[in-house]
């Protein structure tokens, strides 16, 4: 596919084939695609929890009740379901460990641009925890960032993936001890194959013209 075939073909699949299944190759790829996404200064503030067996998925699926269980056959129906988590902190102990990393990997041409990254990730941290004040925030932003990047990746792989805000947070947090490793949930994205009953798939997209999104300066 090209970028605007998979813009097309993508939607937010509402019934999942639970007898197609995402193979083991495809996987690797999907987890690359979770990895290697942007993030701002490269801080990496995620984590994610991912099930593919009925009993992994029922575990998620404990956050669709009451007035979220719509979205419970979405998780089990489909091949993989991944819960996106955010950091809640970002400590010397995590941003030495990034740097070392990124220094392991060779990502520092001169030892001065160990510190140059250093203190640029720092400044960025810092303004958002004391001057902006809303570090939880731009942390999550870099995790929705990666979601972006990820329904796209795996459109153009030709899987079928819904984001889901639709969940019990706070049900999937104790459920997987996110808070006390340092994490927190915030949606989860169930990927898989389409059914051919899916309603959604035969809609047309609906989007705003053109003339009323973009300014584009000449």
């Amino acid at each position: 596919m090209n970028i605007l075939e998979t813009l097309n073909w993508r939607y937010s699949t509402k019934e999942f084939d639970p007898n197609k299944k995402i193979s083991e190759k495809d996987f690797e790829v999907v987890k690359a695609l979770l990895r290697l996404s942007p993030s701002s200064t490269n801080i990496q503030p995620w984590h994610f929890v991912i099930a593919d067996t009925q009993e992994g998925k029922a575990r998620i699926a404990k956050s669709a009740h009451g007035f979220y269980q719509f979205n419970e056959p979405k998780i089990m129906d489909a091949s993989y379901s991944v819960v996106f988590c955010a950091r809640t902190s970002a400590d010397e102990e995590y941003m030495h460990r990034l740097l070392d990393k990124e220094d392991k990997d060779g990502r520092f041409a001169d030892p001065k641009f160990k510190e140059m990254m250093y203190g640029g990730r720092k400044i960025f941290a810092d303004m958002h925890h004391y001057d902006y004040k809303d570090f939880q925030h731009w942390i999550e932003k870099q995790v929705y960032l990666n979601m972006g990047n990820f329904l796209l990746g795996v459109a153009a792989m030709g899987i079928d993936a819904l984001p889901m805000e639709g969940v019990d947070l706070k049900v999937l947090d104790e459920e997987f001890g996110l808070r006390e490793k340092g994490f927190t949930a915030l949606a989860v994205v169930s990927i898989g194959y389409r059914k051919d009953s899916d309603f959604n798939a035969i809609l047309p997209k609906s989007r705003l013209p053109e003339e009323e999104i973009f300014t584009v300066l000449s």
